[in-house]
């Protein structure tokens, strides 16, 4: 995994960023700090017009976090797990229970409310891992591969939702490996590499500006080679 060099960025309010990369290129280690489960060697950022250094506390209550891997408890229900996360964040009493029942519905799992996570197929249980990243209702969202090894239907469920989300104001903070996905998710892309950022922009722009591209993946290709990149 590389460090981050010299790396300056700007996301803008309302935007939904893509940050892609090959395995190691240091997006986990930059979501990891904008997040605060890092803290930076050297240099600063702001989040909302705070300087993290600062204001670490108050951040933390306007951002969500949807990992990669389940943050979940797999012997509790659905609505267990997401009343346990909820609580965490300050929510209580009927609004947690509204927005909890709100939630389920809008991903098409209400009815499995009071069933056990363990029992949950492999969507299910991403579907419920953004649940608990954003019941708090945070102006911006981090997420890692939230759509790795789903069903389609699945994923379009996690994409639409994310969308709404976006569309009533959240700013969206998003990596994946799927490029086809994040062409038509991102309304603006940065390509990292070796802790760097290679280029920026729309996934538009950066097709025009890349010769012979058709597609993100031929920029993403152009950018980074085609060296494997085999992370243990």
């Amino acid at each position: 995994m590389y460090s981050l060099n010299d790396l300056t960025l700007t996301i803008n309010e309302g935007q939904i960023f893509g940050l892609l990369g090959p395995n190691g290129a240091g997006k986990t280690t930059l979501i990891s700090m904008l997040c605060g489960l890092v803290k930076p060697t050297s240099g600063s950022f702001t989040i909302s017009d705070m300087a993290y250094a600062n204001n670490a506390t108050k951040i933390k209550k306007i951002i969500g976090v949807v990992p990669q891997e389940y943050a979940l408890y797999p012997t509790l229900t659905a609505r267990e797990n997401l009343h346990y996360f909820g609580s965490m964040y300050g929510l209580k009493g009927q609004d947690l229970k509204d927005k909890v029942i709100e939630t389920l519905d809008l991903l098409g799992l209400l009815k499995f409310a009071d069933k056990r996570i363990e029992t949950f197929s492999g969507g299910m249980k991403r579907r419920i891992n953004l649940i608990a990243g954003i019941l708090h209702n945070p102006k911006i969202i981090f997420l890692d591969e939230p759509t790795v090894g789903v069903d389609v239907q699945s994923k379009n469920a996690i994409i639409d939702y994310l969308k709404h989300l976006n569309q009533n104001g959240t700013t969206i903070i998003y990596t994946s490996h799927h490029l086809s996905e994040a062409e038509d998710f991102c309304s603006d892309i940065a390509i990292l590499d070796q802790g760097k950022i290679y280029a920026q922009g729309t996934p538009s722009g950066l097709i025009s500006s890349t010769q012979n591209a058709q597609n993100l993946e031929d920029v993403f290709i152009s950018l980074t080679g085609k060296e494997l990149r085999d992370d243990i």
